[in-house]
């Protein structure tokens, strides 16, 4: 209150804010996805351990570093288990420097929820950091602070964010190919004038006008890695607020850069060479970052330091980076030959072989066995002659003697395999059934409920996957349901576990080499479906209750921006979406009449939809491609087709000069051919084009 009372205050003086301030941050402990299912759904990624440290410690020991005094944590996702964690932990003690302000709301399903809670209750006075709560990173920001307060000193409240990067070439390890991005900057200012997701693009296209102007020095850049940290203004705040459709850092950067000359905003970036930062996005990264933590590239984050100031956190750095806790015990013969961590009270046996792993807090290690790129968290038992090669085992489960896990295995809290069991590579074992169905809201705070012995009930465990003793079901495995277009796997460490047909790969974004061929398909067409999807039911609840167009054009924004939809693929997703609205309603039966004046109904009940987004030439011919398309799949509606070009050309959605260059594109196919030749068709281009001749006789 007392926060939300001075910054209040601030804004009713002015702009000029009182640079004595304290520095703010707000650290947003939610994800809002679900890339590390099932093993959040036991607990929120903000507290999955690395190097035995939950992430979110890694997060408020960065700010604090930097000088925050002041940070909103806002969380959704089991919200209680972050509250129950940062009121034990040092942040919570009245000597901590950073004092931490808890906000939880089952309505925050975005960045751009929170950021709109953020103005809504005045919480910031001044500039203030933005990052996630899986953010780990050493980066020294005060510089960065700095000139950004210059920036907007010199040119009043022009500069509204300056975002955070590292130098590293593309291929680095914590580069997260969701994440990769190719961005324009002038060379001078540091002002961003272009940003744009790789997604393994081999073309890119940027606007002219980035070339044009007063940006005399421009460097095109794809050597950065997006730290995910962000000093902003109050104004960010504000701009989200009064643009619904911004839900992600994205939107908003995109948004401001399009919109720069109307609102008079800028981006800036800072780039940091030698310092460290990332973001554990997949497990992908969650193993190079633990990775870097251990090889003391992240100093002072190292695990000898217990920075968390936690009794269990205690550790020697001996040679090799190898770390060992407090009350450890080592058998005969055993070997930690380089980058270990090894928590308090942990047991390990006999002749055992242990490399670049992390164990937990009280494990039980047996004899023989071999650890080799493991992370292995607290209170877990590994039995004789266990064999862990790059995998995941969450807390609390039991790995019954002779089993093997081969790499990207992915055990969640509680399971139990084996014995002697050899799981496939990619396998994903949790006490959450695969199938079922998702009663529980996935950001509600009382989602975590026990629910495993009704599960039990429900479907037995099946002793071929996970063991005669085994207790837990089989997620996904790599050589499983390739059916499906969901992988779970893929979204938890980022590769593809399913090939994909020829057809499926061939896009822009093709791939170059057999490898590459036989990963999945890109997010960008995964999102197209599910954004096809979303529209589809939109639009039919649109006509349920008469939601307005303009209500409409809302939605569909907040879609386009939510799955990364480019303008291309928003009108002509669209446009299939309503040419295929009759057949859902009446049947792939319907007679051409029929169909006619079912669609001509949606067109005109929708013109203004549609003019929303077809506004420049190019846009004519993609609404005009995807009819051709249509109609040449659905010869029997061919009668038709004069009335949709005509209902369009009349409402003014296309421009005559769009559908007669149209009509004299030559064609590859036979069937666009005769579509063309169609005397329907012929006669309405006969008409326009008579039309256009009247029209510039008069003009004469």
């Amino acid at each position: 209150a007392a926060a939300a009372a001075a910054a209040t205050a601030a804004r009713a003086g002015g702009e000029d804010v009182d640079t004595s301030a304290p520095l703010q941050a707000v650290l947003v402990a939610d994800s809002f996805n679900r890339r590390f299912f099932p093993i959040t759904k036991d607990q929120p990624r903000a507290l999955l351990p690395l190097a035995n440290v939950a992430l979110i410690d890694y997060s408020l020991e960065f700010l604090t570093s930097t000088g925050v005094q002041e940070t909103f944590v806002f969380c959704c996702w089991m919200a209680q288990k972050i509250k129950d964690h940062i009121q034990k932990s040092k942040w919570n003690r009245p000597t901590s420097p950073n004092t931490i302000h808890i906000m939880s709301s089952e309505s925050y399903r975005s960045l751009g929820d929170v950021l709109r809670d953020v103005d809504a209750k005045s919480l910031v006075r001044s500039d203030f950091i933005l990052i996630y709560g899986d953010v780990v990173s050493n980066i020294n920001v005060t510089k960065a602070l700095e000139e950004h307060k210059a920036r907007r000193k010199l040119e009043k409240n022009v500069s509204v964010m300056t975002m955070i990067f590292k130098q590293a070439p593309p291929g680095h390890r914590t580069r997260c190919q969701e994440d990769d991005v190719i961005t324009a900057v002038n060379s001078k200012t540091s002002r961003l004038l272009h940003y744009q997701k790789a997604n393994r693009l081999k073309k890119f296209r940027f606007p002219m006008h980035v070339f044009n102007g007063s940006n005399d020095e421009i460097e095109i850049r794809h050597d950065l890695l997006d730290c995910h940290i962000s000093i902003c203004s109050p104004q960010v705040a504000e701009l989200f607020t009064d643009n619904f459709d911004y839900q992600t850092r994205d939107d908003f950067v995109r948004g401001i850069l399009v919109n720069e000359e109307i609102l008079g905003n800028q981006i800036h970036m800072h780039v940091a060479t030698d310092e460290y930062g990332a973001r554990v996005t997949n497990l992908l990264t969650y193993e190079a970052v633990c990775s870097d933590v251990v090889r003391r590239w992240v100093y002072p984050l190292t695990p000898e330091m217990n920075f968390p100031d936690d009794d269990k956190g205690f550790c020697v750095h001996l040679r090799h980076n190898v770390y060992r806790g407090s009350e450890v015990s080592l058998g005969q013969g055993s070997v930690l030959e380089q980058n270990v961590v090894i928590g308090r009270g942990t047991i390990i046996g006999k002749n055992c072989f242990i490399s670049n792993t992390t164990i937990g807090h009280n494990c039980v290690i047996g004899d023989n066995v071999k650890l080799d790129q493991a992370h292995i968290w607290n209170d877990v038992t590994v039995g004789f002659g266990v064999e862990i090669l790059r995998s995941v085992v969450c807390s609390n489960v039991e790995v019954k003697p002779g089993v093997k896990l081969n790499p990207h295995c992915v055990l969640a809290f509680n399971v139990i395999v084996g014995p002697n069991l050899s799981l496939p590579e990619g396998s994903v074992v949790s006490m959450h059934l695969p199938d079922e169905e998702e009663d529980d809201d996935e950001f509600s705070d009382d989602a975590d409920v026990n629910h495993e012995p009704l599960k039990a009930k429900v479907k037995g465990y099946n002793p071929t996957e996970v063991g005669s003793e085994g207790v837990g079901y089989i997620w996904k495995g790599r050589a499983m349901q390739e059916d499906e277009e969901d992988d779970i796997t893929h979204d938890m460490w980022g590769l593809s576990l399913k090939p994909q047909s020829r057809s499926e790969s061939e896009s822009e974004m093709s791939l170059c080499s057999q490898e590459e061929e036989n990963r999945s398909i890109s997010p960008q067409l995964d999102d197209a479906k599910v954004f096809q999807n979303e529209v589809l039911g939109t639009l039919q609840r649109g006509l349920e209750e008469n939601i307005s167009c303009d209500h409409l054009v809302l939605e569909i924004n907040s879609l386009k921006y939510a799955y990364n939809i480019s303008m291309k693929d928003v009108i002509q997703l669209t446009t299939k979406v309503v040419l295929e609205m009759p057949l859902q309603q009446h049947g792939p039966d319907i007679s051409s009449t029929q169909y006619g004046n079912s669609l001509i109904s949606l067109l005109k009940k929708w013109s203004q939809v549609f003019k929303n987004y077809i506004k420049r030439g190019i846009d004519h011919q993609n609404c005009l491609a995807v009819v051709e398309e249509f109609f040449t799949e659905h010869e029997a509606l061919w009668p038709s087709v004069v009335k949709v070009l005509m209902t369009l050309y009349q409402l003014e959605v296309l421009a005559e000069e769009a559908v007669l260059h149209w009509f004299s594109q030559t064609t590859s196919t036979d069937k666009a051919k005769r579509l063309r030749k169609h005397q329907g068709v012929q006669r309405f281009i006969k008409w326009l084009k008579e039309a256009e001749e009247e029209s510039s006789g008069k003009e004469d």
